[in-house]
């Protein structure tokens, strides 16, 4: 026997009624460090009538049909009862205590008794049939086909005989025949197709009942008490197979008709035929333990093991065995294979188990079409059941299901396991959330947050309320941040109370704010409202737990809440780049105005730019009281100097109660940039500009302030003494247009003769070379004084060339203009026609008002233009007479074209010989038809 099988597990028992009985809260008591197994059959008591039916009487022999369970008690009455116990029918069968039942398939019930009664029943009539032997009859078996087959059943008892009794077809009565007798009393009895198979003091036999024949006698195991004692017990597997338990012996027997198989030692005819059946034990072995009763399990055996006291254990050569009352073991179901490999053990609360012995049990099972794959899983609705009844107790077991293997694996820690049984789509969906629950809860108690949090979104899927109910719970831990990044945010979407609580949980702890922020940024706001978030955080900001994390979540919730300012106020504190878009985005320029010193430390440029930009809203007297006052640690007067340039570039004057500054900052950080500034701005103190400069040794920037101040000489002295430029000297002076200048260039200049060869290199075009020669004290010598002697005279004669070659352009270009403005201005502009201009105005223009205004205008233009004012010259009419053109010249003489070319008519002939001469010249380059309209005044006068 296997020590599995000494560690019998206590299984949970459940009454009928669905309570747990109070056996079953005692402690189990197993080996530490041995994994328990899992047991595969799950136990319930029997209930309904059953517990009624028991208390007043005690259970003998029970048989389960396919519609019924049937039960036998001590008083002799048979109880029909449905697989719930509850109480169908009863039948006043005997006077005594029934011994065994047998049913056939369809409706009729046999049993027998101590009072030598066999009393055939039917299941839904009260028709009855008894007979009478006057011994105890001990077994009895109906036939299979028992109402197709002349109403044959076998019976015996005590006096030793197998009868078989079958209806007479002619009279009236049954036949009796004897199949065997004086082997002692007959115990056990059961009947499969055309098989009997009988147990007495000798042995098992087993007979062809077809044929009449006996096919083969199996021998009573030796070392076993007396049959009354320890009942052997038969059981049919299938229709081939017979398992024998007897004692503490099990075989199994198979019917087989081929003769090479051998016999295993039992007795069988050697001239029978070769068709004949035969019985060869194909499995044999011993337990430890006395046999109450054997059933199939597919293709393992379920065992109702009775466990002997150790006095019984030693005492196997006796008849009879003892046993002391109150000290008897819980009966115990074992699991084996045909090789008594115990695959499970299980230790049975039975009601008063103390005091029963091994013949006082009884094992019945309800007959099945399925067989157990591996793992002993059924298909649905062909699971066995198992009956162990005792004197006041019936206990029923059946295989353990998907469920119960869920369970189990709960009950036992292994969650793991137990979730994946129910994914792989093992048991109801439902079970999904039960497991889920309990897998939670027990993560929770080990305290494994994180992991209990990184399984609910597969334990709690789609679910709303569970969601919320573990966000709470979680809460109440105050373990929700582990929780949170598993929080869904749609399918399913929570209320918004449960995102509130989640967020306001990550503001209290400092390691949580990082966590706060992203989640606010990956949330959608209508999750939830910002307020409760808001209230919750704004008692931190000037506590020692404030982060930048969370003054940053703030500000997204702010910005949420459309506080905007708020916002822009933390955002400008923690210098986050994306303030300048958010400025802009929110038109918040009104509120930036104590906030420049974070903009220029966050970005200088684009700070510069914004406030330049909105300078009317920030004046640039905020910006430099600001920068100069900054708190921060931070170089404020290159952020000054930034905002004062780009100022100073947009707008020279809006800065300028800041020049004088500037001219330091310029100085500081950017001295290029001090010329241009010098030149332009007027708005600042040339003494402390010098002083500056002085200080820094800028020579270029001294001379210029110097000329400023009116201190030319000086200036020019030190461009002279400290720069030695004696080129930057001349343009100097030059732009001073002073001739003592000139002067004091040359004095200084004779006192350094290297600076003497410059300055007339430098001086060709302001001052004559000669002059300075002759003011060159005698003996002076001037390095490379003849080179630059012959490059100023050869620079002279190239000027005076160029000079001469220009005035001779300039004279001839005059003269060639003045000759094409002659020509022009003898030329006369038509105008057209009032009516004619009138006609195109107001197809231009859709309107006669618009020609009208159109004339008016002309008339003015006509009258400013010309002498006449606006009068033909001849005639002295209007210009502007209808259907008539006339003539304007650029002497401002104007005449109306009839008139103008009558006058020419008369004065051809006074003038043919002067025209004649002139008109080659007149007229050249223009058209012949305009050569000959002149000014007649004019004209007139030049004659």
């Amino acid at each position: 026997m296997s020590s599995a099988a000494r560690r019998a597990h206590h299984p949970s028992l459940v009454n009928g009624d669905g309570e747990y009985g109070p056996e079953d809260e005692e402690e189990e008591d197993e080996e530490e460090g041995e994994p328990e197994e899992e047991p595969r059959l799950k136990y319930q008591r029997l209930g309904g009538s059953v517990p009624a039916i028991l208390s007043t009487d005690a259970a003998a022999a029970i048989a389960v049909t396919d519609r019924a369970v049937l039960l036998g008690t001590h008083d002799g009455t048979l109880h029909i009862l449905d697989f719930q116990g509850n109480q169908s029918k009863e039948i006043k069968a005997h006077t005594a205590t029934v011994n065994d039942i047998s049913f056939e398939d369809r409706e009729y019930i046999g049993s027998c008794s101590d009072d030598g009664t066999v009393v055939i029943s039917n299941l839904f009539t009260d028709d009855k049939l008894k007979f009478e032997y006057h011994r105890p009859m001990k077994a009895i078996a109906l036939d299979p086909q028992y109402s197709r087959s002349n109403n044959r059943f076998a019976t015996g008892g005590l006096a030793g005989q197998v009868l078989v009794l079958t209806k007479s077809r002619w009279v009236s009565g049954y036949n009796k025949k004897v199949l065997r007798e004086g082997e002692g009393p007959i115990h056990s009895m059961k009947w499969r197709t055309d098989l009997l198979a009988w147990a007495n003091d000798a042995g098992v036999k087993v007979h062809d009942m077809k044929t009449d024949r006996g096919i083969a006698f199996i021998e009573k195991p030796k070392g076993i008490p007396r049959p009354e004692v320890l009942l052997p017990h038969l059981v049919w597997q299938d229709d081939t197979v017979l398992v024998i338990g007897w004692g503490t012996s099990v075989k199994i027997a198979a019917i087989r008709t081929d003769l090479s198989q051998g016999l295993n030692g039992m007795q069988r005819s050697v001239s029978a035929a070769s068709s004949e059946k035969y019985v060869d034990i194909v499995g044999s072995f011993q337990t430890g333990y006395h046999i109450s009763g054997i059933a199939p399990f597919g293709d393992l055996l379920v065992m109702l093991a009775y466990i002997p006291e150790e006095d019984e254990r030693d005492k196997k050569n006796n008849t009879s065995v003892s046993s002391r009352q109150g000290t008897a073991q819980r009966p115990e179901i074992h699991l084996v294979s045909w090789k008594n490999d115990v695959l499970t053990t299980d230790a049975l609360p039975i009601h008063g188990y103390e005091h029963y012995k091994a013949k006082d049990y009884t094992l019945a099972h309800a007959p099945f079409s399925g067989s157990s794959n591996a793992g002993g899983q059924w298909a649905a609705g062909d699971e066995p059941l198992y009956y162990i009844v005792s004197p006041k107790d019936i206990v029923v077991a059946k295989p353990r299901d998907t469920e119960d293997h869920i369970a189990w694996l709960l009950q036992h820690g292994w969650h793991e396991k137990a979730l994946a049984a129910v994914e792989a789509g093992q048991g109801r969906t439902e079970l999904l959330d039960e497991v889920g629950t309990r897998y939670l809860d027990h993560l929770i108690i080990e305290r494994k947050y994180a992991e209990a949090a990184q399984l609910c979104p597969k334990l709690l899927r789609g679910s709303p309320s569970a969601w919320e109910r573990w966000v709470f719970h979680f809460a109440h831990l105050r373990q929700l941040p582990v929780l949170i990044p598993y929080i869904p945010i749609e399918n399913p979407q929570l209320s918004d109370t449960a995102y509130e609580v989640a967020l306001v949980a990550l503001t209290t702890n400092g390691t949580f704010h990082e966590l706060l922020l992203t989640t606010i940024k990956s949330w959608p706001p209508t999750l939830y409202s910002a307020s409760p978030v808001i209230s919750a955080i704004e008692p931190q900001l000037n506590s020692s737990s404030m982060t930048n994390s969370l003054k940053e979540a703030l500000a997204e919730l702010y910005v949420i809440n459309g506080q905007y300012e708020k916002g822009l106020f933390l955002f400008a504190e923690l210098l986050k780049p994306e303030v300048f878009e958010f400025i802009e985005k929110h038109n918040l320029h009104d509120a930036i105005h104590d906030k420049v010193v974070n903009l220029m430390l966050l970005d200088s440029k684009r700070a510069v730019h914004l406030l330049i930009q909105h300078r009317d809203i920030i004046p640039p007297y905020e910006v430099v009281e600001q920068l100069l006052h900054a708190s921060k640690s931070c170089d404020k007067k290159y952020l000054l100097h930034q905002y004062l340039h780009a100022l100073f570039e947009v707008d020279i004057h809006a800065g300028k109660d800041y020049h004088d500054m500037q001219v330091e900052l310029y100085a500081d950080y950017e001295p290029r940039m001090l010329l241009p500034f010098l030149r332009t701005s007027q708005h600042y103190r040339l003494d402390k500009a010098y002083e500056i400069f002085a200080q820094k040794e800028f020579v270029k920037e001294q001379v210029f302030v110097l000329g400023r101040m009116g201190n030319a000489k000086e200036a020019l002295s030190t461009i002279i003494n400290k720069l030695e430029d004696i080129q930057e000297a001349v343009e100097f002076v030059t732009e001073q247009h002073d001739d003592e200048l000139w002067d004091e260039l040359i004095r200084q200049c004779l006192q350094k003769p290297e600076m003497v060869g410059m300055l007339l290199e430098h001086t060709v075009g302001n001052l004559d070379p000669l002059y300075i020669v002759s003011l060159v004290p005698d003996g002076l010598e001037i390095p490379k004084l003849r080179d630059r002697l012959v490059k100023i005279v050869t620079d002279y004669r190239t000027e005076t060339s160029l000079r001469h070659g220009c005035n001779d352009i300039l004279k001839a270009d005059c003269v060639n203009l003045l000759v094409k403005y002659y020509h022009e201005a003898r030329r006369g502009v038509c105008m057209a026609s009032m009516d004619e201009e009138a006609q195109v105005a107001r197809v231009n223009e859709g309107s006669s008002r618009t020609g009208d205004r159109s004339s008016s205008l002309r008339n003015l233009e006509i009258k400013s233009r010309t002498r006449c004012g606006a009068r033909c010259c001849l005639c002295f009419d209007p210009l502007s007479i209808q259907d008539m053109s006339f003539i304007v010249f650029y002497c401002c003489h104007a005449y109306h074209q009839s008139c103008l070319e009558g006058g020419l008519d008369s004065m051809k002939s006074n003038s043919n010989a002067r025209d004649s001469d002139e008109g080659s010249e007149d007229d050249e380059g223009s058209p012949s038809g305009e050569s000959r309209m002149r000014c007649v005044l004019c004209t007139t006068a030049a004659a």
